[in-house]
């Protein structure tokens, strides 16, 4: 088996390439000229039953409600603004899907993006698919893009999704207390995304598989290197659950300017800065070791 990033990476030769400044595959969303010029950023996520979420720790509206944060949370790393969802759900036919759809639009209200149509079948298990359009204020804020002495900032603590989840392995679907709520309802923000903007990013990329992970495709697509010496722990999170735990929705950016940042974010929570990019590729060190070989989730495929 391998992995899914070595799937998508051999199937993207055999996509068209698009013109640039356009943005096709290897990035959180793709960006796209209309016919009449105007940009629109697209991206698609799929939540699936037993894998994204556990349905005896969690209920459909939690999972609905993650299937739009996913989405949203990949809008945001470009520095857009969600615009609108098309949802299409397939499951069996004793689905909820008025619980499902409870949890949807709630999200979809909270980010002001209203689903505007979708599809209906029958499937042996459930997975809901959720497709996002978005605007840009100004040019997308690529994976690509970070320079040595850049510093790595992040908009939130690690690792609260993964403890969320130990914590309801281990208590069950009543368990209480932020990390349990922000793994049935992460909370993404766009605000956050277009601070970063106005910060001058250079780079940006959402934490959904787990910081080493994620770091480590901005990395590769701006071909430098990585010196993290600080993690901030999320409320109960291990280190571990912090460097490896997946579907945080934080952003990782980097930027030039320190000041320029702090005062982009006056009016929100303060990023974290943890780290400084290197000029040698090579050189990815977290808490003065090597960055982990296989942290973060992937899907395997042949």
């Amino acid at each position: 088996m391998s992995g899914e990033f070595s799937a998508l990476a051999r199937l993207s030769a055999q996509l068209t390439a698009l013109e640039p400044p356009q943005i096709g595959i290897g990035d959180d969303a793709a960006v796209v000229r209309s016919p009449k010029g105007e940009w629109l950023v697209l991206a698609a996520d799929t939540v699936v039953a037993g894998v994204h979420a556990d349905l005896s720790l969690t209920d459909l509206d939690d999972l609905g409600w993650k299937a739009v944060a996913a989405n949203v949370s990949d809008i945001a790393a470009m520095g857009a603004c969600p615009s609108h969802l098309l949802v299409t759900v397939a499951g069996p036919p004793d689905t909820d899907l008025d619980l499902l759809y409870r949890g949807i639009t709630q999200a979809a209200a909270a980010w002001s993006c209203p689903v505007v149509g979708g599809d209906l079948a029958n499937a042996s298990i459930l997975v809901v698919t959720v497709t996002i359009t978005g605007s840009l204020p100004g040019p997308p804020i690529q994976r690509r893009g970070a320079h040595p002495g850049d510093g790595i900032w992040v908009t939130g603590a690690l690792g609260l999704s993964a403890a969320g989840l130990r914590e309801l392995r281990k208590v069950g679907k009543g368990a209480t207390g932020l990390a349990p709520d922000r793994h049935r309802r992460p909370q993404p923000s766009v605000a956050a995304g277009l601070a970063a903007r106005a910060a001058g990013a250079t780079a940006m990329i959402d934490v959904s598989d787990g910081l080493a992970a994620d770091l480590g495709h901005l990395a590769d697509a701006s071909g430098v290197g990585l010196a993290v010496d600080y993690v901030p722990l999320g409320e109960g999170a291990t280190e571990q659950e912090a460097i490896a735990g997946g579907e945080d929705y934080v952003l990782a950016f980097t930027a030039a300017d320190d000041a320029a940042v702090l005062h982009a974010f006056a009016a929100l929570p303060p990023p974290m800065r943890i780290g400084t990019c290197q000029g040698d590729p090579n050189l990815r060190r977290i808490l003065g070791r090597p960055f982990p070989q296989h942290a973060g989730w992937e899907h395997e495929w042949r």
